[in-house]
């Protein structure tokens, strides 16, 4: 009826279908149409059948080909993990800090740690709006008492990145941007039992094991945490010994957590990387792992800046 891209080569991809409503009347009285979302199952015998993926939708449509009025291919819905907002996904790590204090600030987390110096557990979580007056005011006052300069984790040109430049803050060190990558615990170990197939056999792991949190080591080789939240497992510390790199031993530890959180239910994993280690993402990247959002901290300038 009209023009468009499909045909029996878009089976198996996601498209979106315009189509005739036949016998029905439109808002300005002429005819009527509607929009389908979703994956082409069929095409033949002069229907198309689209199994939709819009929200609020669901089932198969079949619709006549002759009564297609537009449509092309689109790209692939994003993974439910890929949809969790940055925010949400960052308070999931939270578990990687055993005692760690934290406080809400609207939709803010103050973060303090009186045993980590890391960045991560001492620092507001920002990635959205707090919807408090005075949020500023109380990031300063709630670290003056802490750790006495404050930072703030947030998105690269977001409204809150803006927000605290505004107050004169500065990028709290020369580091890159971090990225928070993501991926399907089943896909990474698949990728994890493949390579380890052609190394050399790995000394067994220890596990030291504390509620929801698990440190694994490889002998004095090479070591790393784990936490489970909601069915996510995170990791953190991954560390290789100098002397013991390029043997696989990264792997093998990541193999172990993987497996640790796959026991008790995760179905996503993820990590935090500096955006400029390009060994340390192209090797995640080969293990599944994909950039779910990329962060940044700000701090007001030191004396000494």
């Amino acid at each position: 009826m009209g023009k468009h891209l499909l045909g029996p080569h878009v089976v198996g991809q996601r498209v979106v279908v315009r189509r005739l409503l036949r016998g029905r009347t439109g808002p300005s009285g002429g005819s009527a149409y509607s929009d389908v979302l979703g994956t082409c199952v069929s095409w033949g015998d002069g229907v198309c059948v689209v199994q939709q993926d819009a929200p609020g939708s669901t089932g198969s449509v079949r619709i006549a080909i002759a009564d297609i009025v537009s449509g092309k291919p689109v790209p692939p819905r994003p993974s439910p993990r890929l949809r969790v907002e940055p925010q949400e996904a960052q308070v999931r790590a939270l578990a990687l800090w055993p005692g760690l204090e934290t406080q809400p600030l609207g939709d803010w987390v103050l973060r303090h740690s009186p045993t980590a110096t890391a960045r991560r557990a001492n620092s507001v979580l920002a990635m959205a709006p707090s919807g408090v007056a005075d949020d500023y005011e109380q990031v300063l006052a709630f670290y003056a008492g802490r750790t006495g300069r404050p930072i703030a984790a947030v998105l690269p040109d977001s409204a809150e990145d803006e927000l605290f430049r505004a107050h004169g803050w500065v990028a709290e060190s020369t580091d890159a941007d971090t990225l928070f990558q993501v991926a399907g615990v089943a896909q990474v170990r698949r990728q994890v039992v493949a390579r380890l197939r052609s190394l050399a056999p790995q000394p067994p792991a220890e596990h030291d094991e504390d509620g929801d949190l698990v440190t694994v080591r490889l002998g004095d080789r090479a070591s790393g945490v784990a936490a489970y939240d909601r069915d996510w497992v995170g990791f953190r510390g991954i560390e290789v010994a100098p002397e013991h790199r390029r043997q696989g031993l990264g792997v093998a530890v990541v193999a172990a957590l993987l497996e640790w959180g796959a026991e008790r239910g995760a179905t996503t994993a993820y990590l935090q990387v500096l955006g400029d280690n390009a060994p340390a993402i192209a090797l995640y990247e080969r293990l599944g792992f994909t950039t779910h959002h990329a962060y940044r901290y700000l701090a007001p300038p030191s004396v000494d800046d």
